[in-house]
C-alpha cells in the first residue's frame, strides 16, 4: 500500500496545488528514500485502474478551436458573440483545467458568460508525454501567443493560480496584445510574505527536484505529485478550508458535488515537463527572477514594469499557496498607473477563489463588469475603422 507521510498537518496548510506537493513531502521522502517512492508510484498506477470512472469533466459546453502541442484551446463563446475575446488561462500545476468549469452552477466560465463576456476561451493544458520532457516555459508562452494571434492579436487575460505568472510574463513580453489582465491567486513576488511554499522552496536543494525528475524519466510525474499529498488526509485540510462546496450537508446534490471534487482532485493532469518544472521552482520560487526583471522569455529579459494595461489583483485572505502579499506586491512592479489597478481581498483560501459559490456570485461578476468596457471600446474602434474604410472607398470611386 502507499506509505503515508507523517509530516505534521500544520506544515501543510494550504498545500492544495500539485506543483507544490513534492515540497510538502520532501522531508519524509528524504527519510524514506526514492526507492520507496518508486514502489508507491507502481501501487498508484494499479489503484488508478480500479477507479477509471473518476475522470474530471468540464461542466460548460464548448468547442475546440486549436489542438496544439501543449494545450487544447476551447471556445465557450455565445452564438453571434461580439466584443473583445477573454482568455481564461487555467493553472498548469498538476490539475486539469476543469477548475475553471468546475460544476454546473459553480463554474467560473459560466459566471463570466452570464455577466456580459460573450467571447470566452480556455487553455486546457495537456499532460507532458515523453517527447515533451525538454519543453521550457518559452514553448508555453509561444503557444499562448498563437491563440492570441488567432483571436485577432489583442485579448483580455484572466489568469488563475500558477497561470498568473505565465500571464504576467506574456503581458510583459507582448504588452500591446493584452487589453486587461486579471491575476487571481497568482504569485508574482514570490519573496513576499512568509507562506509555507516560500519556506519550502528555499529549504530544499535543487538536486532534490532533479532526482524526482530523473525518477520520472525527465518529467515530474503527476502520480508522484499526488502520492506526496494523498496519504496526508487532504479532505481535512483542503476541502474545509478552501471550498465552501460542502457547506450544506443536507443538500441532495451533495454526492454529485463530492464526486466532482474527487474526479478533479484525485486525477492530476498527469505529467509536467521536467525542464519546465525546474524553471518554475528555481527561476520563480527560489530566485524570484520575474519580479526582479531577470527572467528571459522568448529571447528578451522580461520586466513586469512593461505591463501598462489595467490590472485586477484578487487574493484569498487565508490563501498561503500564494500569500496575499505575493499577489498584491505585483503593484510595486507593474508599469500600470495606480488608478488602473484594482485589488480585492476575499475570505477563504486558494481554490475558493475559483470555485467558491459566494465568490462566483459576488466577486467574479464584478470582475466581468470591470473587463467589459474593453468590449465597448473595441467595438467603437472597429466601427470607426469600418467608417473610415467606407469613406476611403467612396473617395476612390
Amino acid at each position: 500500500m502507499v506509505h503515508s507521510s507523517h509530516v505534521a498537518p500544520h506544515k501543510l496548510s494550504g498545500m492544495g496545488v500539485p506543483l507544490f506537493w513534492p515540497l510538502a513531502a520532501a522531508e519524509q521522502i528524504a527519510e524514506q528514500g526514492l526507492e520507496l517512492v518508486g514502489r508507491n508510484l507502481a501501487f498508484l498506477a494499479e489503484e488508478e485502474k480500479i477507479h477509471p470512472e473518476l475522470r474530471p469533466k468540464l461542466a460548460t459546453a464548448n468547442r475546440i478551436t486549436l489542438d496544439l502541442r501543449t494545450m487544447v484551446f476551447r471556445d465557450y463563446s455565445t452564438p453571434a458573440a461580439t466584443g473583445a475575446p477573454t482568455i481564461v488561462n487555467a493553472p498548469y500545476a498538476g490539475h486539469s483545467a476543469m477548475i475553471a468549469a468546475y460544476h454546473k452552477g459553480q463554474s467560473l466560465i459560466e459566471t463570466l458568460l452570464a455577466n456580459g463576456l460573450e467571447r470566452v476561451f480556455l487553455t486546457d493544458w495537456k499532460s507532458a508525454t515523453g517527447d515533451m520532457k525538454h519543453l521550457e516555459i518559452d514553448q508555453y508562452l509561444a503557444e499562448i501567443n498563437v491563440c492570441v494571434d488567432d483571436l485577432g492579436g489583442r485579448v483580455n487575460l484572466v489568469r488563475l493560480c500558477q497561470g498568473g505568472w505565465m500571464s504576467a510574463m506574456y503581458a510583459a513580453r507582448f504588452p500591446h496584445k493584452v487589453a486587461r489582465l486579471v491575476l487571481a491567486g497568482a504569485p508574482i513576488d514570490t519573496d513576499a510574505g512568509n507562506g509555507p511554499v516560500k519556506r519550502m522552496a528555499h529549504r530544499h536543494p535543487t538536486s532534490f527536484f532533479e532526482e524526482l525528475i530523473t525518477l520520472g524519466s525527465g518529467r515530474m510525474l503527476g502520480q508522484f505529485m499526488l502520492q506526496g499529498w494523498k496519504g496526508m488526509h487532504p479532505e481535512k485540510h483542503y476541502i474545509k478550508q478552501h471550498i465552501d462546496l460542502y457547506e450544506h450537508f443536507d443538500d441532495p446534490a451533495y454526492s454529485r458535488k463530492e464526486e466532482t471534487f474527487r474526479s478533479w482532485y484525485e486525477n492530476p493532469i498527469d505529467d509536467l515537463p521536467g525542464r519546465w518544472y525546474l524553471q518554475a521552482i528555481v527561476d520563480l520560487f527560489k530566485e524570484n527572477r520575474l519580479a526582479k526583471g531577470r527572467f528571459i522569455g522568448l529571447g528578451l529579459r522580461l520586466n513586469v514594469k512593461d505591463i501598462v494595461c489595467p490590472v485586477y489583483l484578487l487574493a484569498g485572505e487565508s490563501d498561503d499557496i500564494p500569500t496575499k502579499e505575493q499577489v498584491f506586491n505585483a503593484e510595486k512592479y507593474l508599469g500600470t498607473p495606480a488608478h488602473n489597478i484594482e485589488k480585492k481581498l476575499v475570505p477563504g483560501g486558494h481554490i475558493g477563489l475559483l470555485t467558491g459559490s459566494r465568490i462566483l456570485k459576488v466577486t467574479w461578476p464584478d470582475i466581468a463588469r470591470w473587463i467589459r468596457p474593453v468590449r465597448s471600446s473595441t467595438r467603437t474602434r472597429r466601427s470607426r475603422s469600418r467608417s473610415a474604410s467606407a469613406r476611403m472607398r467612396t473617395a476612390i470611386r
